[in-house]
C-alpha cells in the first residue's frame, strides 16, 4: 500500500528527485480524493486524552484484552500492512509507539475507504480498545479514527521484520539537514535532544537554588568582547552603524555585578566566525555565571558539585561513558598548572623560555608558527597539541599566560600568569573560568596590548570597550566568573561524537 515500503537500488540525486515528485503527485491525488469524501484533511483540533506511554504503562496483564476501556490517542502512522479487509499499523507519538488494528467490519465502510487513502507519515487521531495479538504484542483495536494531517512528503524507506520497524537512512549529514524527519524516525536523535532540554532545565535549577539571578544581555553589540574570537558582523540601517553578534556575554554580566547584583547567570547563544568541526559550531550555547566576592577556586569547587549533580539528575549516576572511556564525574578533580602540564605530557620545560625558544619547539612538533603569535599564543598552541588529548578524566588546568587571558586577574605569585582555569573532560574543554580583573587601570593596559596584537594581525584579539572600562572605574567587587559550553556538556552526558548531534539545527554548508 505504501510507496515508502518499497525497497529500491541506490538512485542518483536526479532519480531520487524524480521519484519523490512522483510520490508527492500521488499523495496530492489522494488528498483530493479525501476531500471528495467530504473529509477535511487538516482539521483544527482533536480531543486527545492519552499518550502511548500511558497506555503501555497502565497495561496490566492479559485481562486487559477486550477491556471496555477506550483510549484516545494521536500520532503519526509509521508503518502499514494491509491484509484484505483488515490492516495493522504502528502509530508513534512523542512518548512511544503502539500497534493499531483496523478492521473494515468494525470501523465501517466510510472510514475504511478513508483508511485506504492513508499513507505512512500521516497524522491521525484514534479511538481504540486494548488487546493482545497472537504474538503477544500490546495493541489497540481501532473503533474510530480521524485524519488530522495528510503528509505529502514521504519518510525514508521503512523496513519491518518481527514487529520491529527501522529506516534505510544512514546519511548523517542528510539527517542534520532534515532534522524534522530525523526526529520522527530516529529515536536516538530525539532522545539526545530531549536530554539537552533537561540539561538546560537542571542548570537553571542548580543556579536558582544557589541564589543566582537569571538575566539577558544584548546579542547585537557595538563592541564585541569577553573572548578571543572573530565575530560575525551586521549593519543596522536606521542607526547606520556596524554591529556584531556577541562572542560572549561576559562584559555585560560583569557590568551587572558592578551595578550591585552579586550573583547572576545567563544561558544564551554566542556566535564566533570560526571553523566548523565535531567540537565547534559558529552558533553555540553558553552558560556564564558571575559571583561577587569570590575567586577562581570558588568556581572549581562549584564545578565539582555541579557536574556530578547534573549527571545524577539526568542519568541516575555520576559515571559516564564518552568516546569509549569510562569517566567519573564525582570530585575532587586534579588541579594542574598549564606550564607543569606541558612539561608532564610534552617533556618540555616551558618555564623561563623565550618566545623564540617556544616557536622552535612548536615548529618541531608540527605547529604552524606565525609571526604574529606571541608567547601566550604559542603556549596555548603547544598545550593543545601535547596535553589536551591526554585529559580524559576531569582535570582543572590552571594558571594560564596573561597574554591569552586579557580579562583575568594576575596570579599573585607570578604576574605573567593569571588566576584562570579550564576544565577538560574526555580530551575536550568544557569550562573556562577565572578571578575577574577588576583593576580598571590594568584592564585598560591589557586592552591596549590586545590592540597591538590586532594591529600585528591577530584577528581574534579583544577590542577596547570603553563602556566596560567605565563600569570598572565605577568599581566592581572581587568576582569569580565562569563559562561552560552547554553543547559540549550535552555531548558528554549523551556520549555524542559531534556537536551537530546535540544541536537541533546545526549550520551546514549549502548545497546546490
Amino acid at each position: 500500500m505504501q510507496e515508502s515500503e518499497t525497497n529500491h537500488q541506490p538512485l542518483s540525486r536526479s532519480e531520487e528527485q524524480e521519484s519523490l515528485n512522483h510520490v508527492m503527485v500521488a499523495r496530492i491525488e489522494k488528498l483530493n480524493r479525501i476531500r471528495e469524501l467530504g473529509v477535511e484533511p487538516f482539521p483544527t483540533k482533536f480531543n486527545k486524552s492519552d499518550t502511548i506511554s500511558q497506555i503501555l504503562d497502565s497495561w496490566q496483564d492479559e485481562s486487559t484484552e477486550h477491556s471496555s476501556v477506550s483510549f484516545r490517542i494521536a500520532g503519526r502512522i509509521v508503518s502499514t500492512r494491509v491484509m484484505g479487509k483488515a490492516a495493522f499499523t504502528h502509530l508513534q507519538d512523542e512518548t512511544g509507539r503502539i500497534q493499531l488494528y483496523f478492521k473494515k467490519d468494525i470501523i465501517g465502510e466510510t472510514l475504511w475507504e478513508l483508511f485506504r487513502l492513508i499513507d505512512v507519515g500521516d497524522i491521525v487521531g484514534v479511538n481504540g480498545t486494548p488487546f493482545l495479538t497472537k504474538t503477544g504484542e500490546r495493541s489497540l483495536q481501532v473503533v474510530g479514527f480521524e485524519l488530522l494531517t495528510k503528509s505529502l512528503r514521504p519518510l525514508p524507506a521503512v523496513k519491518e521484520k518481527d514487529g520491529q520497524v527501522w529506516y534505510a537512512w544512514d546519511d548523517k549529514e542528510e539527517r542534520y539537514r532534515q532534522r524534522t524527519i530525523d526526529l520522527i524516525i530516529n529515536k536516538d536523535s530525539r532522545d539526545v535532544l530531549l536530554v539537552r532540554s533537561r540539561i538546560v532545565h537542571e542548570l537553571r535549577m542548580f543556579f536558582f537554588e544557589k541564589g543566582y539571578i537569571e538575566v539577558e544581555t544584548p546579542v547585537l553589540q557595538a563592541i564585541y568582547g569577553g573572548a578571543t574570537a572573530r565575530p560575525f558582523t551586521t549593519h543596522h540601517n536606521s542607526l547606520d552603524m556596524q554591529l556584531y553578534l556577541r562572542i560572549a556575554t561576559e562584559l555585560y554580566l560583569k557590568r551587572i555585578i558592578a551595578g550591585g547584583i552579586t550573583r547572576v547567570f545567563e544561558i544564551g547563544k554566542d556566535f564566533r566566525n570560526e571553523g566548523i568541526d565535531r567540537m565547534h559550531s559558529p552558533e553555540f550555547t553558553m552558560l556564564e555565571a558571575y559571583t561577587a566576592y569570590e575567586n577562581y577556586e570558588f568556581c572549581m569547587n562549584l564545578y565539582e558539585e555541579l557536574l556530578p549533580t547534573m549527571a545524577s539528575h539526568i542519568l541516575g549516576r555520576t559515571s559516564i561513558t564518552f568516546d569509549g572511556n569510562l569517566i567519573e564525574l564525582s570530585g575532587p578533580y586534579p588541579r594542574l598548572p598549564m606550564l607543569d602540564a606541558i612539561q608532564k605530557y610534552g617533556n618540555f620545560d616551558i618555564k623561563g623560555k623565550t618566545r623564540d625558544q617556544l616557536a622552535t619547539f612548536a615548529d618541531s612538533i608540527g605547529i604552524a608558527v606565525k609571526p604574529e603569535m606571541g608567547y601566550g599564543k604559542l603556549v596555548d598552541e603547544i598545550f593543545s597539541e601535547v596535553v589536551e588529548p591526554n585529559l580524559i578524566q576531569p582535570t582543572f588546568i590552571t594558571d594560564l599566560p596573561v597574554e591569552v587571558s586579557p580579562l583575568a586577574k594576575r596570579h599573585p605569585d607570578n604576574p605573567e600568569l593569571v588566576e584562570r582555569f579550564e576544565l577538560y573532560i574526555g580530551a575536550m574543554e568544557i569550562v573556562n573560568a577565572f578571578s575577574e580583573l577588576n583593576d580598571s587601570v590594568d584592564q585598560r593596559m591589557r586592552f591596549e596590548e590586545q590592540a597591538r596584537l590586532r594591529a600585528a594581525g591577530d584577528e581574534e584579539a579583544t577590542p577596547i570597550d570603553e563602556e566596560f572600562l567605565q563600569a570598572l572605574e565605577v568599581g566592581m567587587p572581587p568576582t569569580a566568573g565562569l563559562g561552560m559550553g552547554v553543547d559540549r556538556l550535552t555531548m558528554l552526558l549523551t556520549d555524542s561524537r559531534s556537536i551537530r548531534d546535540v544541536i537541533f539545527f546545526p549550520l551546514l554548508r549549502s548545497i546546490s
